[in-house]
């Protein structure tokens, strides 16, 4: 049976990095009918960051990896957590001692530091010269009478050609003259990542280990590790690296690089997850998708189509995969809905496959336009000031108009709606645009003009009715386009970039909009 693991270290929050490699070894285990294994290594007590475990799992619950075994899973094999494992290793180390394949190596960190600021000058590779492999066991002996903190290193044989077959690399060859003589247990007790995770890969029967590609040195180190306990090594497949657009590597000085943060900010499971798989993976075949459900992605993946080279961590990517789930579970809520308001609503599938509901009755339309509003909120609310909701129907519609940007990502909704609720004073400086051939006078006409034709207006619901009545008065004054309904949706809005002034007026009602070229209009005449 195929038995993954993903093996993260508890030093803070989930990396993407680590997310990857957890999906790809829940992908294979789930394609294979396979177990898929969570174990916490937590060995390297200095970096531990208390509430990383806990952290972890809920990340990793959000998601929907579900781990078949691991803390709080206990199907035989664990415990899970290697610091409760120590026993294992500490036996396992006195093995390798008795066969020769380890020894003691005294050496103080002073010496150490000595040693590798020669091979620098010398322009050698650093590594142990093997001192203390020249200890007679008298002189051991002493040293541990006498105290002296020691470590356990890994003696690798030295003249031997090793070649094993990545699952994605292919044959790969290392010299063991240049392997150097890693430590396999500290003078605290624990033992390093290198035995530890041997150790345990053996005993937790693991069939496939899948990791990043920056293990990839130290699995010469592994293999022998095996071989001098006779056991099977498992089969190995090392993760490209993840890059930052200048194809460096992905790191935090560029950008956010753990899943919480994108989590906090909005972005949703299935987005992440899609993109994640993407990452150094194509279902190949021709197939043009790239969307995908989690269980489609178990039914596609396959080892043999992840890529050797570095993947691109590409946020426009993250957010176009966001904003086609989001705009994908919205329409499909919203199609739900409107067959409830009406049984034969009318639905059109415009040339961009966008999908417009015609209702029979105005109040039918106005009840959905609520529901659309009170969804769009629930994606949207946390980032929200319950005090906007007071607004009522201008809340709902103001959604509505940055439904776009909230499907791309809610976290910014507030910033997107500020000016439907608090505008602030008016910016004269933006009412006047020489771009758009506004002057003062230009603007004063247009706002007083449009103002009287909006005062007429009594159908506020149709978009189409206010745009006949905006351009009636374009035709009137004999003015552009732009020379009216600039300087009218900067009154009602006093920004730059918001959804179009036909929008806005909808939004915002015939109360609050006369109100507000009423009062720009009292500015121009300052």
């Amino acid at each position: 049976m195929v038995r993954t693991r993903f093996a993260p270290s508890p030093t803070g929050y989930l990396h993407v990095g680590g997310l990857r490699t957890a999906l790809y070894c829940y992908l294979f285990a789930r394609k294979n009918n396979g177990k898929f294994i969570l174990r916490i290594e937590d060995t390297d007590q200095k970096r531990f960051v208390e509430g990383a475990v806990e952290n972890l799992l809920k990340t990793l619950e959000w998601v929907g990896l579900t781990y078949d075994e691991g803390p709080h899973k206990d199907k035989g094999f664990g415990p899970y957590v290697q610091s409760e494992r120590t026993g294992l290793y500490r036996q396992h180390v006195e093995i390798l001692l008795e066969k020769g394949a380890a020894y003691r190596c005294f050496c103080t960190a002073e010496r150490l530091e000595e040693m590798r600021e020669k091979q620098t000058r010398l322009k050698q590779a650093p590594m142990y010269d093997r001192t203390c492999l020249k200890l007679s066991k008298e002189e051991i002996a002493q040293k541990m009478e006498s105290g002296i903190p020691f470590v356990i290193r890994q003696k690798i044989p030295h003249g031997e050609k090793l070649m094993f077959k990545d699952q994605i690399r292919g044959i790969v060859t290392f010299d063991s003259n240049t392997i150097d003589d890693q430590v396999l247990m500290k003078s605290d007790n624990f033992p390093t990542y290198h035995l530890a995770n041997v150790v345990d890969d053996h005993f937790m029967e693991i069939t496939h280990v899948i990791r990043g590609e920056e293990w990839l040195p130290s699995t010469p180190k592994h293999i022998f590790l095996y071989t001098a306990f006779d056991w099977k090594p498992p089969e190995f497949a090392h993760l490209p690296l993840l890059l930052n657009m200048d194809k460096t590597k992905l790191s935090k000085r560029q950008g956010d690089v753990s899943v919480e943060d994108y989590i906090q900010k909005g972005y949703g499971r299935e987005a992440i997850i899609n993109f994640i798989a993407m990452l150094g993976w194509h279902p190949g075949g021709g197939t043009e998708q790239e969307m995908f459900t989690l269980e489609e992605l178990i039914e596609k993946f396959s080892i043999e189509q992840i890529h050797k080279a570095g993947a691109v961590f590409d946020l426009e990517k993250l957010n176009w995969f966001n904003f086609q789930w989001n705009k994908r579970k919205y329409t499909d809520k919203l199609q739900q809905m409107a067959k409830e308001i009406q049984s034969d609503c009318e639905i059109r599938v415009t040339e961009k496959n966008e999908k417009i509901f015609k209702f029979s009755t105005p109040e039918k339309e106005k009840m959905f336009t609520e529901i659309r509003g009170e969804i769009l909120y629930e994606m949207a609310k946390q980032y929200l000031p319950n005090q906007w909701r007071d607004a009522g129907e201008r809340f709902s519609k103001s959604l509505i108009t940055v439904e776009e940007k909230i499907l791309k990502n809610a976290s910014e909704s507030a910033v997107n709606l500020k000016f439907y609720f608090e505008p602030g004073p008016l910016n004269m400086g933006l009412v006047l645009s020489e771009k758009m051939k506004v002057d003062k006078t230009t603007a004063a006409k247009a706002l007083q003009k449009s103002r009287e034709a909006l005062t007429n207006l009594e159908n506020f619901e149709s978009m189409e009715e206010i745009k006949s009545c905006l351009m009636q008065v374009v035709a009137e004054l004999g003015y552009k386009n732009g020379q009216v309904f600039w300087p009218v949706r900067v009154a009602l809005t006093n920004e730059q970039f918001t959804p179009g002034v036909f929008e806005v007026i909808w939004a915002l009602g015939k109360e609050e909009t006369l109100k507000r070229l009423g009062e720009a209009l009292n500015s121009l005449q300052v």
